[in-house]
């Protein structure tokens, strides 16, 4: 069989063996310490805490943090304080020049960068820490427990949630270096993944019982979920091909050039960087509300319930807005331009040099935004999930950053594995072509 070759193949390769087993030790040592509770905490009377990230916007966050929130665990924060703070730092390399010379600076500039968001990550963890522990006494007094008095512990466990926080993104980071796929993005997809089988045994479990032909909805559930899947992989490799003609040349003897070959301009070149950004500023309401609901605004509640109209309406326009952000910053039109042109390439009918850029400018924007409606479209899905009597953690992967993340770097890792076998000259991953992810564009992280 193809597969069982494919996979003696992958195991003949030294380097991408290696990097294979670093990235599953890895995720294990995430998932292990994901059970780790906070010192002092009554594992046993968690429950109300549990029932709390069931539902709504919390279950996202438990989502992402791998069940760690709804644990109490030393890895409860997760990797959404970094993704908060990365966020900060790139919307000021817009606003502030300071931020702009950094990120033309080249590596030391990106460097620079990159240690200013770790310093905001621990600011925003500071922060979160004690928020985190005000809900967590709140949880535990509804079953009939209490936080350990006095100040000790309050600091004590501020300073573990912060350095479980860093700790998992110093894991992400290693595990892009070290292994296979990009490291912070695997995390949140492994957190994804550790919530899949419960959420489908629940929402079986709930259509059993159901006399009216539950197990038929159950089958029409998952095969829409399918067709999600399906539309999701063909947003994240969707491209448009713009014709490039090169000239010929003659050197010598030799003659190069007067072939044409084709830019792939992505529909979605920000990959899903738009979503996660999205959903990270839109989870900032529960967060100042210290993870719990009660005693709020209705402004503030209508933000904390992500099957409100407004708050999906808000969301969707945000990715529209990220979408072209991202897209702006990761596509040069200029440099495109001017590398054409340096090697005597031309778009057939279009002047070289500024006009060219302005072409490719044009076809960018026509192409980013029906894939920035889609985007929006598959986010805002598990809404309409839950109105069709879904239950809540099954409708999280009928779209969401949920499906888009594990579409997206299921696609990234594969790509990257079957690099390495192409390169030494293996049979690829697919008969019908290369797998097109989203590197050379841009990961989740």
């Amino acid at each position: 069989m193809k597969l069982l070759e494919t996979f003696k193949n992958i195991w003949k390769i030294e380097d991408l063996r290696s990097k294979i087993l670093t990235t599953i030790l890895f995720i294990l040592i995430y998932r292990f310490g994901s059970f780790i509770v906070l010192p002092g905490i009554d594992p046993s009377a968690l429950t109300a805490l549990k029932s709390q990230t069931s539902g709504g916007l919390l279950s996202l966050l438990d989502m992402f943090s791998g069940g760690a929130f709804s644990n109490a665990s030393i890895f409860a924060l997760g990797i959404m304080p970094y993704i908060s703070a990365s966020i900060v730092i790139q919307l000021l390399t817009i606003a502030v020049p300071y931020f702009q010379k950094m990120q033309r600076d080249g590596e030391s500039g990106r460097r620079k960068m990159n240690q200013l968001t770790r310093y905001l990550t621990v600011a925003i963890l500071l922060l979160q820490g004690p928020s985190y522990l005000i809900n967590l006494s709140v949880q535990l007094g509804q079953a009939g427990a209490a936080l350990p008095a006095g100040m000790w512990f309050k600091i004590s466990s501020t300073l573990i949630l912060c350095a479980g926080s860093m700790f998992v993104m110093w894991l992400g980071e290693r595990m892009t270096d070290k292994g296979i796929g990009n490291g912070i993005s695997m995390i949140i997809m492994i957190g994804i993944i550790a919530r899949f089988p419960a959420a489908v045994i629940q929402e079986f479990i709930s259509r059993s019982g159901d006399a009216g032909g539950g197990l038929i909805m159950f089958l029409g559930e998952i095969l829409v979920l399918l067709l999600v899947i399906a539309a999701s992989i063909l947003l994240v490799q969707g491209t448009r091909k713009v014709p490039v003609q090169y000239a010929k040349r003659v050197v010598g003897n030799k003659q190069y050039g007067g072939v044409r070959q084709y830019i792939p301009l992505k529909v979605n070149a920000a990959g899903v960087m738009p979503i996660i950004f999205a959903q990270a500023i839109m989870m900032v309401p529960i967060m100042l509300a210290g993870f719990n609901a009660a005693g709020v605004s209705n402004f503030m509640r209508v933000f904390m319930d992500n099957t409100s109209f407004w708050y999906n309406f808000v969301f969707a326009i945000m990715i529209v807005a990220f979408t072209y952000f991202y897209t702006a910053i990761t596509i040069n039109p200029t440099q495109m331009a001017e590398e054409m042109k340096r090697n005597n390439g031309f778009i057939p009918g279009v002047k070289p040099g500024k006009k060219t850029a302005e072409y490719i400018d044009m076809i960018m924007s026509r192409i980013t935004l029906p894939g920035s409606f889609f985007l929006a479209l598959v986010a805002i899905m598990p809404a309409f999930a839950k109105i069709f009597g879904i239950t809540g953690s099954f409708a999280q992967f009928y779209g969401g950053t949920s499906l888009l993340i594990l579409v997206g770097v299921v696609l990234d890792t594969l790509q990257q594995v079957e690099s390495h076998l192409l390169m030494r000259h293996y049979d690829g991953l697919l008969k019908s072509g290369r797998i097109k992810g989203r590197t050379g564009s841009i990961a989740a992280y």
